[in-house]
Order: C-alpha cells, then structure tokens, then sequence
C-alpha cells in the first residue's frame, strides 16, 4: 500500500516530537501498525501545506481567518486528508478496523460517546498547565515556529511568555501547581473508576484516551522544569511516568 503521510511539528531536536496534539496522532498510528513517513513543518508552512493537499482548517484565528493546525494526515490508500487529532482516530477507526487493526476507541456500543466525551473533557482540565508549559515549550522549536509561538500566544495572553511562567518560590506558583496536580488527580480518577488495578483507560489494554494523556505527559516531561517533572513522577503512586513506560512502543518517529 502507499502509505499515509503524517504531519508534525520540527523541532529544534531533530526528529522528535513532542507536540501532546501531534503525539496523540503517532501514537495511534504505531499502535495500529499503518506504514507512514512523516513530514516534519514549521509552523508558518502549515497553512500553505494544508491547503496544498486539501486539508481543512480546524477552528479560526481571533480576526475571523481560517487557522491550519496539527496533526495532519494524507492518507494516499484512500487520498484522504485529516486534520485534528479526535477526527484522525476515528478515521482510522473506520478505514483500517479490527480485527485487522486493534481499536483506537473501545469496541463496547457505547466507547465512542465516552471517548468523544473525554477529548472534549480534557482541554480545561490541562489550562491549569499551561503557565509553567508555554515559556519551555518555546525553547523547543526553530526560530520560524519560535517566533511564530512567541507571537500568536502573547497576543492572546497580554504578556511576554516570561511573565507567564510563575515565580519560583511565589505563592501564586505553589497554588497554580496544585491545580495541575489537582487536574491530573481528576485523570487518575476516570482511569481507576474500572478497577484500581488498571493500567490503562481500557483496563489492561490501551485506547485513544491513555494515548491522550501519554502524549500529554510526554510534553509537560519535556517542557516544565525538572524538579517540576520530578514531582510528577510522584504523583498517584507514579501512574504518569509508568504510562509512558508502558507505551513507549507506539512513541517512535
């Protein structure tokens, strides 16, 4: 077959990704086992590449224009063209289907409203992240996409992306990470709710939502300070770091 080609962010560390919105996607890819290269883009290519292909924009930008984001893919079996991480899973549900290809969302009547119901959970839920997130997330890419982050995410903040980040030490810093503690409590929450044994959201077997979160960790893993990462590690008896341990097939680029 001719395979799919998937869209992803360049980072300064040469074929890695570390995009939670993009890493969903791979992951979904390997875990299925579909041959795929990728195309690595900076941001400022990303509305010329999606258009060059057909690809849809996901939501608009604050002036009311089309915006291009990733994960993208074009699938040359069928020459569609996907964009958004949700529809992605659920295309390749629907094109590439067990028993061939395991399940991306569980095979129960109902596991697609609770998937789709957990993407849309999961957006406010990380907000409390994205203080100690954005300042490193910054420091990974190539001055195009640098510049272009730095850009689109101080206008809509108001601030430079140093101001965001809380002060070391601050009261403010202290209160703000117990909200993102208190988030991924939540998570840990929904995980266990089938058995505290569970490994993954599926029980022993992993579907779009451990990928989710996964590819989540991974970035926070990359971006927040170490000893903010070290914490991490910690919490709810190291549940975090073992999903990236247990899912560490499906990350390769």
């Amino acid at each position: 077959m001719p395979g799919i080609v998937f869209y992803d962010v360049a980072l300064k560390e040469a074929g890695a990704c570390r995009s939670p919105h993009t890493l969903k996607s791979r992951y979904a890819l390997n875990f299925k086992g579909l041959e795929y290269t990728t195309k690595w883009l900076e941001y400022p290519e990303i509305e010329d590449a999606g258009k060059a292909i057909g690809g849809k924009p996901t939501r608009n930008k604050p002036d009311g224009t089309p915006l291009y984001t990733l994960p993208m893919i074009h699938d040359l079996n069928t020459g569609a063209v996907i964009t958004d991480s949700f529809d992605i899973a659920v295309y390749l549900d629907k094109t590439y289907p067990a028993p061939e290809y395991p399940p991306l969302m569980p095979p129960n009547s109902g596991g697609f409203a609770l998937i789709a119901a957990f993407d849309a959970a999961m957006g406010p839920l990380l907000a409390a992240a994205f203080p100690f997130a954005f300042p490193g997330t910054h420091a990974l890419f190539n001055p195009p996409s640098a510049n272009y982050f730095r850009k689109e995410r101080e206008e809509k903040l108001g601030m430079k992306l140093e101001e965001y980040l809380p002060p070391p030490g601050s009261e403010y810093e202290k209160t703000q990470w117990a909200k993102v503690k208190a988030s991924f409590g939540t998570i840990d929450g929904w995980m266990v709710a089938g058995g505290p044994e569970n490994k993954f959201f599926g029980g022993q077997g992993p579907n779009y939502a451990d990928f989710y979160v996964a590819a989540v960790v991974v970035w926070l893993s990359a971006v927040v300070s170490q000893d903010k990462w070290a914490d991490m590690k910690t919490w709810h008896e190291g549940r975090w770091a073992k999903l990236l341990d247990n899912l560490k097939e499906y990350e390769r680029t």
